[in-house]
């Protein structure tokens, strides 16, 4: 999957959280899928809302590609995280997920992920970090450029 197809997946992300109420936590976009921490807000529905999210991509992306059909075979798989330590081992996996894949040698260069998102101050897909995360996990903290004057 191409950068223009990673981005068009962020792009139906965005979309869905004007059209749903959800945070997403830490997510990673790969070439052959996506991992995400999404924490639906009171009333949500996960399943209808990434029913929404891979319908819509698949139609842009079929749209886009040519193609038909689904784009991932398999429904998504969820579970519930049920402690600050399952909550800390599984948002640094999905951080790690590009390095054990060999795309990158560093997590922080990842263009498709939270941290990159994170760093550059980019917040139309992640949610803004609780002082927790940002204290757990520093990497995902605005990047702060010295200023060229």
């Amino acid at each position: 999957m191409d950068g223009r197809i990673k981005g068009l997946f962020l792009d139906v992300v965005k979309r869905a959280k004007r059209k749903f109420g959800f945070h997403v936590e830490n997510f990673c976009i790969m070439g052959n899928h996506v991992h995400m921490i999404i924490r639906p807000e009171r009333g949500e529905c996960l399943s209808s809302i990434m029913q929404w999210i891979l319908g819509v991509f698949a139609m842009a992306y079929n749209r886009l590609c040519g193609t038909s059909g689904h784009i991932w075979g398999e429904r998504f798989f969820s579970r519930i995280i049920r402690s600050l330590r399952e909550f800390m081992l599984i948002f640094s996996y999905i951080d790690e997920n590009p390095v054990s894949a060999g795309q990158v040698d560093d997590r922080r260069k990842w263009m498709w992920g939270g941290i990159r998102h994170a760093r550059t101050g980019c917040r139309d897909v992640l949610s803004d970090s609780s002082g927790y995360a940002r204290l757990l996990f520093p990497e995902h903290s605005v990047l702060l450029l010295p200023r060229k004057d």
